[in-house]
């Protein structure tokens, strides 16, 4: 069974169209790294994470595989907080009902 972080890292690299050595600039991890990272060959240590997961705008959890949620666009993080807010209410209903 393949590893979630080196699924995500390289389907949140391919959704958005960038070669390895594009995130390897911008991010300033190594080509060679990130490769392994994608193959599985290695696994990322704390620091990797935390870059690739502000580059790409994701949590460190959804790079973990902790969370499916990626919360990469404003959308999605503005339906999660909706979604909170909506079970929110419905409890507070349910418990002044009592």
């Amino acid at each position: 069974m393949k590893n979630i972080t080196q699924n995500r890292i390289k389907s949140l690299r391919e959704d958005r169209d960038l070669r390895q050595i594009d995130v390897a600039l911008k991010t300033g991890i190594d080509q060679r790294s990130l490769s392994n990272y994608e193959t599985g060959k290695t696994k990322p240590d704390s620091e990797a994470i935390v870059r690739l997961a502000e580059f790409f705008g994701v949590s460190c959890d959804y790079l973990l595989g902790v969370t499916d949620t990626d919360l990469s666009s404003n959308d999605d993080l503005i339906a999660e907080i909706e979604s909170i807010e909506m079970k929110l209410q419905s409890l507070r209903r349910y418990l002044t009902r009592k």
